[in-house]
């Protein structure tokens, strides 16, 4: 599913092909592709304040929930984003497709199903400020359910960085992987 640095698709060639300078050419390649250069993260330090978040002490007791949006829209259903869901106790992950004009309604009943039917309610929810996670509804929704909402600031993965990194992967995979179905 998509490859993820320049030693990984040259792996992948060299198992298929060779011709003389290909580790050259192909690393130029790589190296000015545009769609690779507009995925790839920026992976240096950011200044910041540090926010201790504790460790959770069984699965899905904390969670971090992001989007992914912008991608091709795919699959019988059009799916045009993915909520993403990490767990941060087993660091295990779950990418539901869905649409980035969902409304809050939706999200809850995406969420429901697929998390809270599954894996139980979460203790804490970690997420940005999207706007459907500080609806009215969401709100009302988290207060019945007795789950406290953990606000990371915007554009600063460090709140939570394991599992940041792990939306960003998934991130960078879905899209390099939508653009070519």
């Amino acid at each position: 599913m998509g490859h993820m640095s320049e030693e990984r698709t040259k792996e992948r060639v060299a198992s298929t092909a060779w011709w003389p300078k290909w580790e050259q050419e192909l690393g130029e390649y790589i190296n000015t592709f545009e769609r690779c250069q507009k995925a790839n993260r920026k992976h240096g330090k950011k200044y910041g304040l540090l926010q201790h978040i504790e460790e959770p002490k069984h699965p899905w007791e904390t969670i971090n929930m992001d989007w992914v949006t912008g991608l091709v829209p795919g699959g019988k259903e059009n799916y045009n984003a993915c909520l993403i869901i990490v767990d941060r106790f087993s660091k295990s992950m779950r990418c539901l497709p869905c649409h980035k004009e969902d409304t809050a309604m939706d999200t809850a009943l995406l969420f429901w199903n697929n998390i809270i039917s599954t894996c139980g309610v979460p203790k804490i929810i970690i997420s940005d400020r999207d706007p459907i996670f500080t609806s009215e509804f969401w709100t009302n929704l988290y207060d019945m359910l007795g789950t406290k909402l953990a606000f990371s600031t915007a554009y600063h993965p460090q709140t939570d960085g394991l599992a940041e990194r792990m939306i960003q992967t998934m991130d960078d995979i879905l899209r390099r992987f939508c653009d070519y179905v």
